[in-house]
């Protein structure tokens, strides 16, 4: 066993050390899946074999040990050199490193397999595009089931949840590589039609009420960008423009239900259709959405972004946000 174990772990090593080295693409949901499961057979295995003959053993000597005692009183002889056997015992007890490192991180295992699964998960903002909302480095939680239940790794559904809203920020499998994941902002439900022209976003016809606000410094780029107040109806959030970018969209992907889109100098214009929804990042001239490369189908989401819960460059980002 010991030797199967050393292997097992090995191999774990080699994913992980291969993932850091962008040798292979990794998939976290899918290793803590495997993770669990194997360290679940080792705690099972541990629970009801191995630690069961440790106690026969532990019991055995014991037995050998009083065996001994009652033979030597009988001769007269009351005192007994190494008669102790308690840290004997202890040494027959105790988990060899093998299982150590398999059963016994079994219960944290599962624990975070199923807070990262089921209830909450974490996520890191690695771009700038949906700046002003979210900044570079926002570490967030995201809640797994308020979309309702879904298996881990194949993503089936379990359990209806309530559906997405316009204005929610959501965490997404990125449509082209699934194996991503993408956060953007939901600004089209299934029926809805969205047309985002002369970068102004209009719904089913009606364009969305905007406020003005102060021009936005963006740090990285040492810009001033202009910003406005957008209002959803339930959500008011904030949303930049680039007046160096064109409003037509450049270089737009094939993609499902591409037909729904129709495309002009002024931007775009999107029917989406049933099961889907049409994604777009508040920082718009500077965000790759649905614009780009389509609509996310239900079966892709991951859940609903609600908290900034660390950013290490700046505390006073920890928060919830719309």
């Amino acid at each position: 066993m010991q030797a199967l174990t050393s292997a097992v772990l090995a191999a774990f090593v080699a994913y992980v050390g291969a993932w850091y080295f962008g040798m292979l693409e990794g998939n976290f949901a899918l290793l803590l899946f495997l993770a669990t499961v194997v360290t679940g057979v080792y705690w099972l295995a541990e629970r009801f074999y191995f630690l069961p003959q440790r106690q026969q053993a532990a019991a055995a000597l014991e037995a050998q040990a009083l065996q001994r005692r009652e033979e030597l009183s009988k001769m007269g002889i009351a005192k007994i050199d190494g008669a102790d056997m308690s840290e004997a015992k202890t040494r027959l007890l105790m988990q060899p490193w093998w299982l150590d490192w398999t059963a016994g991180l079994f219960p944290v295992i599962i624990a975070v397999f199923i807070l990262r699964s089921f209830l909450f998960e974490p996520f890191k903002i690695p771009s700038g595009s949906m700046i002003p909302t979210l900044m570079v480095g926002d570490l967030i939680l995201v809640n797994k089931f308020h979309y309702g239940l879904r298996l881990p790794v194949i993503n089936t559904k379990l359990t209806e949840g309530t559906a997405p809203q316009r204005g929610d920020v959501m965490v997404f499998r990125y449509p082209p590589k699934p194996s991503l994941d993408y956060i953007k902002r939901v600004v089209g439900v299934p029926g809805d039609e969205v047309a985002y022209l002369n970068k102004r976003l209009t719904i089913n016809g009606k364009p969305l009420p905007t406020n003005a606000l102060p021009e936005f410094f963006e740090e990285d780029s040492l810009r001033y960008f202009k910003q406005f107040e957008e209002d959803m109806g339930t959500v008011k959030h904030r949303v930049l423009n680039d007046d160096g970018r064109p409003a037509f969209v450049p270089g737009a992907d094939e993609f499902v239900f591409k037909n729904n889109c129709r495309y002009s100098v002024e931007g775009v214009v999107c029917k989406v259709p049933e099961g889907h929804y049409f994604m777009m990042g508040d920082n718009r001239d500077n965000s790759l959405d649905s614009r780009y490369w389509g609509f996310v189908p239900d079966k892709n989401i991951v859940g609903r972004a609600f908290f900034v819960w660390m950013n290490f460059g700046n505390l006073k980002r920890i928060g919830s946000f719309n």
